[in-house]
């Protein structure tokens, strides 16, 4: 709620001019609807745009946060893994938002699953429905969606419960010294670049528990491919942990910058970094993931293979490394 003090000059103005003429970034013909809906008084009092302020009249206006936008439907291209009356497990793929937000309104993953399915769990609200768990834009992989409420919060809960499983395939900078190795460290807003996450250890800065097992898979000198499974959910969790533990995934942008290999055989270190180049996002990949059906009970388990820009940089070093 915001309070206003009408000055002596302003005496006399209508209620909308006054408004409009006072606020920064809200026209006339939004106040007038404000004031239509009830979020602006005069005195404590409901109003109306043509009334006439008066010298020492308070007003107070609040405005209300935008309705999340409706998703519609849209015939897009999607690689099911496995579908029945409950649920439907789906391979995202890089550059795909999970759910419309701003700037993202449509071609996301829920647009395309709305034109497939007759109908989604509605728990997540118009704009998420169906969604159980994420993916980032750029993170390839597997994810289970619901059709109904049921299956959804039986999904849910397995995921609170960590009974559902999600395992991650990530390449990351560097020769890690361990073979496993769990990354229990909590996870916040970054304290200055909102677009990150960071852990954060200061009592000062909110952050949630979060926890990362990992477990290394081949080594490839300067690389390494670990296998990442989640104890928890954070935004951005493996791509934090990673950074944090000293690997950040390789063609991350927001944790390992524009990073690429710098010392080596020549004709090695420049078909690499082409490889890195040609990344369509970092090389994180969701790819296996397991929970029990919410009807029947049975455990399911799915993987999906790495993405062909992620497969290709591997086999790369895989075959240079002499694996």
């Amino acid at each position: 709620m915001h309070e206003l003090t009408v000055a002596p000059e302003d005496e006399g103005a209508r209620l909308d001019s006054y408004l409009a003429s006072c606020v920064q970034g809200i026209s006339r013909s939004a106040f007038q609807r404000l004031i239509e809906d009830g979020c602006v008084t005069v005195d404590g009092s409901p109003s109306r745009p043509s009334q006439k302020v008066k010298a020492g009249e308070v007003v107070r206006y609040s405005v209300p946060p935008p309705k999340p936008p409706r998703a519609l439907p849209e015939h897009l291209p999607l690689d099911i893994i496995y579908e029945d009356e409950d649920l439907i497990v789906v391979n995202k793929p890089k550059g795909m938002v999970v759910h419309p937000a701003p700037g993202a309104g449509a071609g996301t993953l829920v647009n395309a699953l709305l034109a497939h399915c007759k109908g989604l769990s509605a728990i997540g609200g118009v704009e998420r429905p169906g969604i159980v768990h994420r993916l980032d834009k750029d993170t390839s992989g597997l994810m289970v969606v619901a059709k109904n409420d049921i299956a959804h919060r039986a999904l849910q809960k397995q995921i609170q419960a960590r009974t559902a499983e999600r395992k991650y395939l990530a390449l990351v900078w560097g020769d890690p010294k361990f073979e496993q190795a769990v990354v229990d460290a909590p996870i916040g807003r970054h304290p200055v670049d909102r677009k990150k996450m960071a852990v954060i250890e200061s009592a000062g800065h909110r952050a949630r528990a979060a926890v990362t097992d990992f477990r290394v898979l081949e080594r490839f000198g300067p690389f390494t491919l670990v296998e990442a499974k989640l104890r928890t959910g954070r935004t951005h969790q493996v791509r934090v942990h990673s950074a944090y533990a000293g690997h950040p995934v390789v063609g991350d942008p927001t944790y390992s910058g524009s990073r690429r290999l710098q010392s080596g055989a020549k004709e090695f270190v420049s078909a690499v970094n082409g490889l890195i180049g040609r990344l369509q996002g970092q090389a994180l990949h969701a790819y296996c993931l397991s929970f029990d059906h919410p009807r029947t009970g049975e455990r399911l388990q799915f993987t999906a293979p790495m993405p062909e820009d992620m497969e290709t940089l591997v086999t790369y070093l895989r075959e240079k490394s002499g694996q």
